[in-house]
Formats: structure tokens, C-alpha cells, sequence
């Protein structure tokens, strides 16, 4: 193989890795330059993962509970957005299993591992303001991740990115709720 090297002659590839790569073949996805990062942005990706299933849990709690003047209108909103993060933490298993990891879904450890928190909110404000919270903590930590991730695992950062501006969205969303009488 070629070694690509710019007119400074700085950069080139890694070619024990290149080579590396065609041994391990039931590793997947995971070849030498991920390997050494795969279980520390598993354990990652398995704490957003467990911040996913509590925003769908507390998300479809609301549907469900929604009163008042606009919570029909808001009780679809919420159960929108549950769909939506739950799909998010279907697209982080699937990468989790994808890096060798195991996606961690006990229950009895999902809201210790998560950077959201459940709400059981009464008040339809009470609960647009805990999901608005919980959507900016996301943002921050999606943000974050990204930031620790790229340079070692681009595809993960890439998903990181989709979720992110699908999170942004629904803060921006949640916020426009808050601000109606």
C-alpha cells in the first residue's frame, strides 16, 4: 500500500496498523486504531445510553399524565420526543455491540448512570421544565462526548452529532412550550 504524505512530508499511515487490520476479522469494526479506546467509549456511550432510556421513561410518563389547556397539544409533543430518544438509544446499543461492548439496559442501574433524571411532575409546566432540563444537560454531555471521542472513533462521533442536533432541537422546542401562557 502507498503512504500518503502531503507536500511536507509530515503525515503518512500507519502501515502495521493497515496490516494489523486484516487479522482479527470477528472483530469487526474494531481495528487497531479504535482497539485500544473501544471499552472506554463503550463505558460512554452506555451512560448516554442509560440517559436515553430515562428520558424515554419520563417522557412517556408525561403523555401519559399530561393536563390542562394545551396538553393535548404538549402530550403529543412529549410522546414525539420519546419516540425520538428512544431511537437514540437504539443507534448507541447497535454501536456499543458494533465496538464489542454489550449495551447495558438493567434497570436497576440506568438512573444511576444517567445524567438525566426521572420526573414525576403533576404540573404540565412542572414537567415541560424538567424535560427542558433534561434536554440541555444532554446537549452538554452529547457536546462533551463528542469532544472526547472524535480524534479516537470518527463514526461514534459522527452519531454523537446526529443525536446532538436532534437534542437541540427538542430544547429549543421545550423552551418555545415554557414561554406560552
Amino acid at each position: 500500500m502507498h503512504q500518503s504524505t502531503p507536500a511536507s512530508g509530515t503525515m503518512k499511515l500507519d502501515e502495521d496498523a493497515i496490516a494489523r487490520a486484516r487479522d482479527n476479522l470477528e472483530q469487526g469494526a474494531v481495528t487497531p486504531g479504535i482497539a485500544p479506546h473501544a471499552q472506554e467509549i463503550c463505558k460512554l456511550l452506555n451512560d448516554a445510553l442509560a440517559t436515553e432510556w430515562v428520558c424515554v421513561l419520563r417522557y412517556r410518563r408525561h403523555y401519559f399524565t399530561a393536563k390542562g389547556l394545551s396538553s393535548e397539544a404538549i402530550a403529543e409533543e412529549f410522546l414525539a420526543h420519546a419516540n425520538e430518544e428512544l431511537g437514540h438509544a437504539d443507534r448507541l446499543a447497535a454501536r456499543i455491540v458494533q465496538l464489542g461492548g454489550e449495551p447495558m439496559l438493567d434497570p436497576d442501574t440506568l438512573s444511576a448512570r444517567s445524567h438525566a433524571q426521572y420526573d414525576e411532575s403533576t404540573e404540565l409546566k412542572a414537567m415541560i421544565r424538567a424535560n427542558l432540563v433534561a434536554e440541555r444537560l444532554a446537549v452538554e454531555i452529547y457536546r462533551q462526548l463528542i469532544a472526547l471521542v472524535a480524534d479516537k472513533d470518527p463514526t461514534s462521533a459522527h452519531l454523537l452529532r446526529d443525536i446532538l442536533a436532534e437534542e437541540e432541537e427538542h430544547a429549543d422546542e421545550l423552551s418555545d412550550w415554557l414561554e406560552r401562557p
